[in-house]
């Protein structure tokens, strides 16, 4: 009588595990986003958006006549087919904006005319504009500029392919109004799909991680940044 019960038991668990094991071999069969959403439909994550894929038609036509960078594009077309917003650098995320958040700076059609949101900068309302500096340059040689939840508004690249650079440090930028920077703190964790990105970026631009963002942002700011806060001072008063 022990004998069978422990003979069933042990049945028993060995099924249980098989069919555990099947499980997983078919959750990798599973596509990116079905993955994603039932990550997403865990308790930890029951009040955030899931991801979506941008569509590219839509994001074009929200740039209007202006032709998106294809720098812009390939990235797009990275996080929709490779990794997923935030998932390649921290806070990170190609967006397709309505430019309700640079309203809150100004409403003049001259103001919005020449700025181009892309991206959220960080997980808290910060988010990265392409400033269309009024030279003949092309869309993807513009400075970027980060407009800062808290109000603070900086240069921090010379162009696109310079923010890309910039985001492989790998953390969310903070912006205040004096000045915008990286940092990790101690319990600093690489995005799971950092490698990726950086294989990404090396393939295409070959470009390496950034140890030194500063630096980065330094030279931008050295060549935009007295032109950008003239310009900008027309229409905002930091008071």
């Amino acid at each position: 009588m022990i004998r069978t019960l422990i003979i069933t038991g042990i049945t028993t668990v060995l099924t249980l595990f098989g069919c555990s094991e099947q499980k997983n071999k078919d959750d990798g069969k599973l596509s990116k986003n079905t993955q994603e959403k039932l990550t997403y439909s865990s308790p930890q994550f029951k009040n955030q958006a899931i991801p979506r894929e941008i569509d590219i038609k839509e994001f074009r036509e929200n740039w209007g006549s202006t032709a998106v960078p294809d720098e812009l594009e390939k990235l797009i077309e990275f996080q929709n087919h490779i990794s997923s917003a935030e998932f390649y650098s921290q806070g990170f995320a190609v967006t397709i904006d309505d430019r309700s958040g640079l309203k809150s700076w100004s409403k003049d059609p001259s103001f919005l005319e020449k700025l181009f949101p892309f991206a959220q900068a960080n997980g808290t309302g910060s988010f990265y504009v392409i400033w269309n500096d009024g030279t003949q340059k092309p869309m993807n040689k513009m400075p970027v500029v980060v407009f800062g939840d808290e109000g603070g508004t900086h240069i921090v690249a010379e162009n696109i392919l310079e923010l890309l650079h910039l985001i492989t440090f790998d953390a969310e930028i903070s912006v205040d109004m004096k000045q915008a920077y990286f940092y990790k703190n101690e319990g600093y964790k690489k995005s799971r799909d950092l490698n990726r990105f950086l294989k990404w970026l090396q393939e295409n631009y070959g470009l390496n991680a950034t140890r030194k963002p500063s630096e980065i942002i330094a030279s931008a700011q050295k060549k935009h940044k007295e032109q950008f806060d003239k310009w900008f001072a027309e229409y905002y008063k930091i008071k």
